[in-house]
């Protein structure tokens, strides 16, 4: 059972998510909150495997809530709730460790889909979508050439076939897609995966992407 925590200050929006996650079997809303500081607070309580955050809310908004989860040993993985998808919160609560967004008018099938696929750590993100999404990361860097020499760095602990995984996330791809593509089962892939978020220090894919992004890898 994966269980789910939903922050929204919508009253409106957290029922209907509530109604549409309740109905799945093997998905368990065990909290609801209204802003950011109560949501932090509730998950700290209810440790939750997934996070539905609500990027823009008075007083602590998803960004800074993100930030404040992933600032724990244990972090849970968070998905950000935005009307659009330019809003420059979500940019950066991705690249501070949220594992995808979903759009609020997201058909209820792919919410469900999305949580699943959060909860055992597979991409959200198109490659279209992460693209995209690194190069507005890159734009509001600046420095490019230490970023691109302390990305190297970080990725000079790798060895060559997690270098390669590290390369295909970096694409977007999937992890059936880089088992296809390198030649290796979905758990081996798994594997790999989690050793990259040990190796480089990251939470989830998308801050690996744009590790690889910036030492000139994609």
């Amino acid at each position: 059972m994966t269980t789910v925590l939903i922050v929204d200050d919508d009253p409106l929006v957290r029922a209907g998510l509530g109604l549409i996650l309740g109905g799945a079997p093997d998905l368990e809303v065990v909290a609801e909150a209204a802003d950011g500081a109560e949501g932090v607070a509730e998950a700290l309580r209810h440790r939750p495997d997934v996070v539905l955050l609500d990027i823009r809310m008075p007083g602590m908004n998803g960004l800074d809530a993100t930030a404040r989860l992933e600032a724990e040993p244990s972090p849970p993985k968070v998905i950000v709730l935005t009307t659009f998808d330019a809003d420059e919160y979500v940019v950066q609560a991705l690249a501070a460790g949220a594992s995808g967004f979903l759009l609020k008018d997201t058909p209820p099938p792919r919410i469900v889909e999305a949580v699943r696929n959060v909860a055992a750590g597979e991409p959200m993100l198109s490659p279209s979508v992460t693209a995209q999404l690194i190069r507005q990361v890159a734009r509001g860097a600046g420095a490019s050439s230490t970023r691109a020499s302390e990305a190297r760095q970080r990725l000079a602990v790798l060895t060559d076939r997690e270098t390669e995984v590290a390369v295909a996330v970096g694409r977007g791809l999937s992890n059936a897609e880089i088992s296809t593509q390198l030649h290796m089962s979905v758990p081996t892939v798994k594997a790999h995966i989690s050793r990259l978020f040990t190796k480089l220090e990251v939470h989830n894919r998308v801050q690996i992407a744009i590790c690889v992004h910036d030492a000139e890898l994609v």
